[in-house]
């Protein structure tokens, strides 16, 4: 076993934390836990194993599941050498698995709907939920995209989530375009891959992970929420959504944060070495992307473009380059 690979593992104290913040519900005071033990606390922040939420000051356990998934997925790229102990790595986070699973938090989930009604609560539990997910999120954001503070710890987690070839789609009124912080949140995002649109028709908050679990308004005010894991529901909301996508109109963002620089986003950069008539595998190791994160951004190009094929799609490219020089 390599140092490397034995870094990747948290140490019999750091899972005697992360099973003592367990305990408590897995969530607690960020300042009473690095009080108690703040080495610990920032090598679980490191694996992934507790995210910090800046907004009310505290710590979230985070499902060991998740990290595994992740970790592993760190170690395949290391290459056939690792290749044996990233199999390995689920068995050997299983005790803290089984830990997050015995705890009582998770009796909440035995229900296929699960109400929450402080504000405080379900934002932790939309925290968890998004830190877990690892394939996709849809969501309609009638009001934007937030306060400027919740969406900048969000960022680096956000970009992780769609460079690992995830997808993020979500749906604004028009009048959000006028917010300034939901532009640039947008623009940032949209670099990294991630989709946005606007729907000039009314429609209600909702969040969906992994097509697994949604969340919507339970009250008028938003004050209240639901958490839905029944299949055949999640399915319904996931065909209301992709309706509302198919309606809303598409955003060509412009981004103004760099005046005077060339900023280029990573989907631009696909889209001319695409038209250069470089492969996807080739574009890839160009640009130190994964192959399942240039084909995320050469499917969100096909749909601006509206291509039907790679080789029309690389045709339009290599012409919108002409036209600009």
């Amino acid at each position: 076993m390599s140092e490397s690979s034995g870094a990747a593992l948290p140490s019999e104290s750091e899972r005697r934390l992360y099973q003592q913040i367990l305990d408590q519900g897995g969530r607690v005071s960020f300042r009473e836990a690095v009080e108690q033990d703040p080495t610990g606390v920032l090598r679980l922040m490191e694996l992934g194993l507790l995210v910090h939420d800046a907004a009310d000051q505290a710590l979230t356990a985070v499902n060991p599941r998740a990290v595994s998934d992740r970790i592993s997925a760190e170690l395949r790229a290391e290459g056939t050498r690792m290749l044996l102990r990233a199999e390995e790595m689920p068995t050997l986070l299983e005790d803290l698995t089984h830990a997050y699973d015995a705890t009582p938090r998770r009796a909440d989930r035995s229900s296929v709907v699960q109400h929450v009604d402080r504000t405080e609560q379900i934002r932790h539990r939309v925290l968890q939920l998004a830190s877990e997910a690892y394939e996709e999120e849809l969501s309609l954001h009638p009001g934007g995209a937030g306060p400027a503070d919740q969406l900048e710890a969000a960022l680096e987690r956000k970009r992780r989530f769609l460079e690992s070839g995830a997808s993020v789609r979500t749906v604004y009124e028009p009048t959000a375009l006028l917010d300034e912080t939901t532009v640039r949140w947008a623009e940032r995002v949209t670099g990294w891959g991630g989709r946005f649109r606007t729907l000039s028709e009314p429609f209600s908050r909702m969040l969906i992970f992994d097509r697994r679990i949604a969340v919507v308004p339970a009250s008028a005010d938003n004050s209240s929420a639901a958490f839905i894991e029944d299949p055949a529901v999640v399915s319904f909301l996931v065909a209301a959504f992709e309706r509302d996508w198919e309606r809303a109109e598409r955003i060509r963002w412009r981004s103004a944060e760099h005046e005077g620089e060339s900023v280029v986003p990573v989907h631009e950069q696909v889209g001319r070495l695409l038209a250069q008539g470089l492969t996807q595998k080739t574009i890839a190791s160009r640009l130190g992307l994964g192959e399942r994160t240039v084909a995320a951004h050469i499917s969100r190009l096909r749909e601006l473009h509206d291509a039907e094929t790679l080789f029309q799609l690389g045709w339009q490219m290599r012409g919108a380059g002409e036209r600009e020089d």
